[in-house]
């Protein structure tokens, strides 16, 4: 009766190794597959009798197999079980995704634990493998990181233009206004706006002023660096924040943008909307208690060209000491 209790639980727990839904491969020390389940049999396609004393990486040249040998030395010589997840190595084995749900990960993503096994003279000959399927985990967890990162991004962007709103904007000119200041740097702020913008709403209507505004975003994109910070202030203004940029390089810029919206109109409905920009510039100053000084400068600035015939650039250190 005992043998027959013995035999059943051989029975069950080879039942078990051949059914769980978890991958377990025994390697020795030379790398060779000893054991091999029926997890690892059906998402790989080979058998048991197929793999056994394989070399594994012949078998699976797709294992970056220096990462593998880092996990696995450390277990054959000290001992101790390792592990690895899917953030760091998406999966081991190359496997096809089959999983109705996370249809859209083109493979299996795996967690592992690699474990040593002993001998009767308790030393790590082997090693087991324990593989887990988490592709729902990995691909919803992406999903949702993909998720934040675009509501982030909606947070941050003006909806018409794409360029930074005014919150985002002012939040990055605070930052860089700190940096400039305690890097004794240069840096230059760019205030415009689009001169008699009520006129063209008023004969076209608002869906042209809306594809003007856009227009305006999309060719001031053209003429920014990496590093300068575009956004759009409110109604018809723009700002830009040109970094490591001095008073000089700021007026050739500023220069080069009104020429450049100047003589290319927007086109609505097969009609070119010709338009001009007043500008107002404003290198950093220490003079400057803080960034909200830096933003009044530039718009001090930008009001004067409106005041003065429009369609022009002017520099704040050039009439700061004007009445």
């Amino acid at each position: 009766m005992a043998a027959d209790l013995d035999m059943n639980e051989i029975h069950w727990l080879m039942d078990m190794f051949n059914t769980v839904d978890v991958g377990l491969v025994v390697l020795d020390r030379e790398y060779k597959v000893c054991v091999w389940n029926g997890f690892m049999e059906n998402h790989s396609g080979l058998l048991p009798s197929a793999v056994k004393n394989k070399d594994l990486f012949d078998l699976f040249p797709a294992i970056d197999e220096k990462w593998f040998r880092s996990k696995s030395e450390p277990v054959f010589v000290l001992k101790n079980r390792s592990f690895t997840i899917w953030e760091q190595q998406p999966y081991i084995f190359r496997f096809k995704n089959y999983r109705p749900i996370t249809g859209k990960a083109e493979y299996m993503y795996q967690n592992a634990t690699f474990i040593p096994l002993t001998n009767i003279r308790a030393e790590v000959s082997h090693i087991c493998i324990i593989l887990y399927d988490v592709t729902d985990i990995a691909v919803n967890k992406k999903e949702l990181e993909e998720l934040n990162k675009r509501l982030e991004q909606v947070s941050q962007t003006d909806a018409l233009t794409t360029l930074y709103n005014r919150g985002y904007w002012e939040s990055m000119l605070k930052q860089e206004y700190l940096r400039t200041k305690r890097n004794a740097g240069c840096s230059s702020l760019l205030m415009f706006d689009i001169d008699h913008f009520k006129k063209v709403n008023d004969k076209h209507g608002h869906s042209c002023g809306d594809e003007a505004l856009r227009h305006i975003a999309k060719l001031l994109r053209t003429t920014l660096r990496e590093t300068d910070i575009a956004g759009r202030y409110g109604g018809e203004e723009f700002v830009l924040t040109l970094l490591d940029t001095d008073k000089q390089g700021a007026e050739i810029f500023a220069e080069r943008l009104r020429v450049l919206i100047e003589s290319s109109p927007a086109l609505y409905k097969n009609v070119e909307i010709k338009m001009t920009i007043s500008i107002g510039v404003a290198y950093f100053s220490n003079e400057f208690k803080d960034h909200e000084r830096w933003i009044e400068a530039a718009d001090r600035a930008l009001y004067f060209s409106k005041n003065n015939g429009r369609n022009k650039v002017t520099v704040f250190d050039d009439i700061k000491n004007d009445a």
